[in-house]
Formats: C-alpha cells, sequence, structure tokens
C-alpha cells in the first residue's frame, strides 16, 4: 500500500500502529509578535505554524495591521503567499502597487521586494504562508538595511 507523503492513510485503510503528525491550532492561543519601528513597521503576527508548532514543511500565520499600521519594504529567500481575510490595503510587490481587500490572495517570488499598508477604516488582516518548516529560516532583508 503507498501511504501519502502526509503519513494519511486513505478512508477505510487500517491503522494499526498509525501515528499522525496532524495539527491543530486556534488563533488566540498563539502568542502575537510585535514589530513598531520605522524600518520594520507598525504590524503584528502570529505564526501559527513553523513557530513553537511545527509541521516540518509549512510556516503559515495571521498578520494584523491597524488602521494605518504597515510591513515595511523587505525581501526574503523563500516564496510566499498572501491571502486578504479582512479589511483593505495597498500591497507592493517590486514597485507595483496592488489594491487588495478580503478575499484577494497575492503570489510573492523569492527575494522579490514586496510591503504592505493598511489604507482602510478598519484592521486589515491577512494568511502567510511560507514552504520552509520554521519562521527561523526565514532571513528578512528590509529595504534600508541592503
Amino acid at each position: 500500500m503507498v501511504v501519502p507523503r502526509s503519513g494519511l492513510r486513505p478512508s477505510g485503510v487500517g491503522t494499526t500502529g498509525f501515528m499522525s503528525s496532524a495539527r491543530v491550532v486556534r488563533e488566540d492561543d498563539v502568542e502575537r509578535t510585535t514589530w513598531s519601528d520605522p524600518i520594520r513597521g507598525e504590524v503584528g503576527f502570529r505564526t501559527l505554524f513553523g513557530g513553537a508548532v511545527g509541521t516540518g514543511d509549512f510556516t503559515v500565520g495571521v498578520t494584523e495591521l491597524e488602521v494605518g499600521g504597515w510591513l515595511g519594504h523587505h525581501r526574503h529567500e523563500p516564496s510566499e503567499v498572501y491571502y486578504v481575510l479582512s479589511g483593505e490595503g495597498t500591497l507592493s510587490i517590486d514597485g507595483q502597487d496592488h489594491p487588495v481587500r478580503a478575499g484577494t490572495a497575492a503570489y510573492i517570488p523569492g527575494n522579490s521586494e514586496h510591503a504592505i499598508r493598511n489604507t482602510g477604516s478598519d484592521q486589515l488582516r491577512f494568511f502567510y504562508v511560507f514552504a520552509v518548516g520554521s519562521f527561523g529560516e526565514i532571513e528578512y532583508r528590509f529595504t534600508t538595511e541592503q
């Protein structure tokens, strides 16, 4: 029998000796990290997987930008995906601005300079995903540091 890479067996297949690597995390149970400085920006985020709870495959979390909040121009080696959960803002990728709002998804290629700013009247929240197993593997290089 072929077992998928995830380690999960197809439905109906015996599970004798089977150990799942599934993880379930509530956002409210994860400590919020904040940055508040003129380079990195005014931002809060919670790393759901790839921080204290790992998967080995992905680092994912939720970023929150209060009204007027922003994440500074930066780049990093791994590609990233944003999915906007609520609010609205402007996402800049390699010098091109893109309006974003709830329901918008964005793919950011590795080493592309990007930044995001809340331009709305409510909190901007977005889900982020990196295809690396730990947040510690991501080296943020902010534009003013280059």
